[in-house]
């Protein structure tokens, strides 16, 4: 029987059972909420197989990038594959314990969701039936024989629409509360295989740090130095090609050519940039002299600090880009860095778009040039005076 039937005037009575209509709510939200968790979990597991390839490329790539001869080859090989193996057992349990639970609890909601509907439809039949019943009650002239078999018919209808709206009473609000446990559980898995997988990740990216360490120490400290490699056709060991700037400019540094003859003097000859042995069929590159010197000190240097101008001083450039120094022998600069720019000692070691200079706020700190000059390349600055 059901709980509670309310019933309203007119034409077509319908049978009311607010308590159902509550129920049947909850189950359409539940079914919403499920479908959605569904999905999440989903895209959840497509992400975890997409970091699962995407961390399989970055160790092969290690793989392929370790030398034979490097100390830890075999511990990183190992790592690697204890790697992809984790990544397959999360997921997999993932799948197992999460996924596949999540599948058998939706799977109950088609069948009830069908039930639902027919109820529906019984009810309509249940009504009709009754209010047919009524009908021939109240008519004028009555006619036993069909309220006799309107009456079976009423109770027919009854029977088959109370009992499949008792079981769903039932099962309605059983479902409803098993939601609690469900999440509880699909999340406590989603949980513990996370925690658990990352705790084994964890100890994977620490052995991996420690062989990578033993590696470093064993080759030296110069970690990110690049070196040439010589060859008949390679340079001399020392040379550096000028790396290009940020903005995309030509690597290659503006070449300023002196069309007038050189002056033979000892003084001009001392100030220009020396040529790369390299790059010894180049034009020569135009420098200016010094400025004009009155014991010691320049005439129009500007700025505060200091007046005097290192040895051999020849002119100024901004830095128009940052460059970060690769090598202890040169200089690191900051957009707008000047650099006060000086003549290699040794000329044999200036190599094409490269020069020596201090930078002016180190020189007007009275820094010791030995400690505070370097070379840097020519295409990351642009010359002011």
């Amino acid at each position: 029987m059901m709980r509670k039937v309310l019933q309203k005037l007119g034409k077509a009575d319908e049978t009311k059972d607010e308590q159902f209509e509550q129920c049947v709510q909850n189950f359409n939200k539940q079914l919403t909420e499920g479908t959605r968790l569904q999905k999440d979990l989903r895209t959840y597991l497509a992400s975890v197989k997409a970091m699962h390839e995407a961390s399989k490329k970055l160790n092969e790539c290690l793989q392929e990038v370790y030398e034979p001869d490097w100390p830890g080859r075999d511990e990183a090989n190992k790592i690697a594959e204890n790697n992809d193996l984790l990544w397959l057992d999360y997921h997999q349990k993932l799948v197992d314990q999460a996924l596949l639970t999540m599948d058998t609890y939706l799977g109950q909601f088609p069948d009830i969701k069908s039930r639902i509907a027919k109820r529906g439809r019984k009810l309509v039949d249940y009504d009709s039936a009754r209010h047919h019943y009524e009908s021939l009650q109240t008519a004028k002239k009555k006619d036993e024989t069909k309220i006799a078999k309107a009456e079976e018919e009423l109770i027919k209808a009854q029977k088959v629409f109370e009992e499949m709206n008792v079981d769903l009473q039932e099962e309605l609000p059983s479902l409803w509360n098993s939601r609690v446990g469900f999440y509880v559980n699909t999340f406590q898995s989603i949980a513990g295989l996370e925690e658990n997988f990352h705790k084994e990740m964890s100890k994977l990216n620490q052995n991996l740090n420690d062989v990578l360490v033993s590696l470093e120490k064993q080759h030296g400290s110069n970690t990110f130095t690049v070196k040439a490699q010589p060859s008949d056709n390679a340079p001399a060991k020392g040379d550096k090609s000028p790396s290009p700037p940020p903005d995309g400019s030509p690597a290659a540094p503006e070449i300023r050519v002196n069309h007038e003859p050189e002056p033979p003097s000892s003084a001009a000859a001392g100030a220009a940039l020396p040529k790369s042995p390299s790059q010894s069929s180049l034009p020569a590159v135009v420098v200016e002299t010094f400025s004009a010197t009155v014991n010691g000190t320049v005439e129009g240097s500007g700025g505060a600090g200091r007046l005097d101008l290192p040895p051999g001083f020849m002119f100024k450039v901004q830095a128009q880009h940052d460059y970060v120094a690769t090598d202890t022998d040169e200089l690191q600069l900051k957009a707008g860095d000047v650099v006060l720019v000086i003549p290699f000692q040794n000329p044999e070691e200036q190599d094409e778009g490269w020069l020596m200079g201090v930078k002016e706020s180190d020189w007007n700190q009275h820094l010791e040039l030995e400690k505070c000059r370097g070379v840097f390349p020519e295409n990351f600055t642009e010359r002011v005076q």
